[in-house]
């Protein structure tokens, strides 16, 4: 097992994202603390982890409040001990945000997604840094998209809120790094079988005439080396060896899962 006996947090752990990170981290012997704001998916997926043998615990936490995020890990220290590893795989509602042109869009719109997604990843980076330089050791894992790179139309903010994310991510490795705590980003390109990405879809099918999101995928999967989209499945195990002991080296990077949309 990879990560036999490590604590993890998870913040968004009721999404698609989120939530299979969580059962392959449960699966690898991780002791799984899922976040979310919404209950019932939070429920669906300690369930499931549950089923599986996994040990999960669930609370209801705002990722964008620090004080929500502090009390909530200070909880998981007195019950575990110690934190491990830390994931941040919240997200928004797309509608409103991909979809428009930029000379299109408010300032308050665009702003949104940079606002929502740099501070959340920027408060419980924090939450868990404090915390693993104290112990000597972590992984700190954030979670970004493809536009971060790419000179990609119609994703209003989303670009540059996941460009944001990156910078983050170098930075805070550069600072935690002689403390033994390790900071990584994933970059997959968009997964066909989220909720999320067949919203996104639509929304730029919609856009440039395209009858539906099935047409933009193929747009989307022709532009990949490997001609397909990731899967959640990638994703998840990806995570579980950057979070190992395996990964010990790896730090201040981003892991292009892209399928070769982005070639480094």
């Amino acid at each position: 097992m990879l990560l036999k006996n490590k604590n993890a947090v998870i913040y968004g752990g009721g999404g698609a994202i989120g939530g299979s990170v969580a059962r392959v981290f449960a699966r690898e012997g991780a002791n799984v603390f899922l976040t979310g704001h919404s209950l019932p998916s939070l429920i669906m997926v300690a369930e499931a982890i549950s089923a599986d043998g996994g040990k999960v615990e669930m609370d209801v936490v705002d990722a964008t409040n620090e004080q929500d995020v502090n009390k909530h890990f200070e909880q998981v220290i007195e019950k575990a001990g110690k934190v491990d590893i830390s994931f941040n795989a919240i997200s928004i509602p797309q509608t409103g945000v991909q979809g428009i042109p930029l000379l299109q869009l408010s300032p308050e719109d665009y702003t949104y997604p940079i606002n929502h997604y740099a501070n959340s990843h920027f408060i419980t980076a924090k939450a868990a840094g404090k915390h693993m330089v104290s112990n000597g050791s972590g992984v700190i894992i954030t979670l970004t998209a493809t536009p971060a790179r790419l000179a990609a139309p119609l994703v209003g903010g989303m670009a540059a809120a996941w460009s944001a994310i990156e910078a983050f991510t170098r930075t805070l490795a550069g600072e935690l790094g002689s403390y033994g705590v390790r900071v990584v980003c994933l970059r997959p390109d968009g997964i066909p079988e989220t909720d999320t990405i067949t919203e996104v879809f639509s929304l730029h099918a919609k856009a440039i005439g395209l009858p539906s999101h099935k047409e933009f995928q193929s747009i989307m999967e022709s532009m990949t080396l490997l001609k397909r989209l990731p899967t959640l499945a990638e994703v998840a195990k990806t995570a579980a060896f950057i979070a190992s002991d395996h990964a010990s080296a790896i730090t201040g990077t981003v892991i292009n899962l892209s399928c070769g949309s982005i070639v480094n």
